[in-house]
């Protein structure tokens, strides 16, 4: 078999052996006991799907539907889907219950040699970042493109370092170079979001600015609305969504009901990585309509 052959296979009780016992002699084999009718299956299945395009010839990804194969489900014990199995030297060496995302199936591909070089220069950059060493973060990201300019994951952390120190122009050059399947991604929206945000903040006349001007003018629901923009623009979502409310509560038509769109907007973009968050804005936006 070439190096860049795909290896996706759905097995059964008959094909089990050889596609899955034998090959993990060979390579990795990881196999996602799933029911068809279950999205965090489905969800985990596209996901690996994708990674076994990406490092093609690298492991193996085999399927196994446990309304099927009631046989295989019996005998891997198996209680709760999805089910990832991974088979080395014909046993299995690793068991993970539950849906796994994009990051932890390559940290867990990793472990068995599956990765790519320019991810642990990603790595790299992420703890200069974070430790304040932003230069150097951004010469490793630039390496890293250098050698792997097909991995857009470097690309989208670049663009992610320069919202933080603020060059918004390269930001969003950059992301609007970036293929439509990563703009369109997760993690691509919330970059987005992040950018769309700091350039109308830039166009109001800032947080100190804007303060002044609600202190002398409480009911000034233009700097209030253009506050919330300063404010989500730092992830103050807490403070941005008390200015959205007040407008909210004693002008529900400004601009429209603009007020009101914002907090929807907020609310569903938290859902994700501010569940208990979004949850609290929900309830408060049920008891003012209430």
């Amino acid at each position: 078999m070439s190096d860049q052959d795909v290896y996706v296979f759905e097995v059964s009780s008959s094909s089990f052996n050889t596609a899955v016992i034998l090959n993990s002699y060979k390579l990795p084999v990881l196999v996602e006991f799933m029911g068809v009718w279950s999205g965090p299956c489905i969800q985990m299945s596209d996901n690996l799907s994708s990674l076994a395009r990406e490092f093609a010839g690298e492991f193996i990804f085999a399927k196994v539907d446990i309304d099927e194969q009631e046989a295989l489900k019996k005998e891997y014990a198996i209680e709760n889907v999805p089910c990832l199995k991974v088979f080395k030297d014909g046993k299995v060496v690793k068991t993970e219950e539950g849906l796994l995302q994009d990051e932890d199936l390559r940290e867990l591909l990793k472990s068995y040699g599956v990765f790519r070089q320019s991810d642990e220069l990603r790595e790299q950059a992420r703890h200069k970042h974070m430790q304040g060493e932003t230069m150097e973060a951004i010469s490793l990201l630039t390496s890293a493109i250098k050698e792997d300019p097909t991995n857009t994951r470097v690309a989208m952390d670049m663009v992610q370092i320069f919202l933080d120190i603020n060059e918004l122009a390269q930001a969003r050059s950059l992301f609007n170079r970036l293929p439509e399947t990563d703009r369109a991604s997760e993690a691509g929206e919330s970059l987005l979001g992040q950018l769309t945000f700091r350039e109308l903040a830039e166009k109001t006349a800032g947080i100190q600015n804007l303060e002044k001007v609600i202190a002398e003018s409480p009911d000034d629901y233009d700097a209030h609305f253009d506050m919330t923009i300063c404010l989500v623009a730092e992830h103050n979502y807490i403070k941005a969504m008390d200015h959205l409310f007040f407008i909210f509560e004693h002008e529900p038509e400004y601009k429209e009901g603009a007020a009101r769109e914002m907090i929807i907007s907020l609310t569903n973009m938290l859902a994700k990585k501010e569940p208990e968050l979004s949850q609290e804005f929900r309830r408060r936006m049920g008891n003012v309509i209430s």
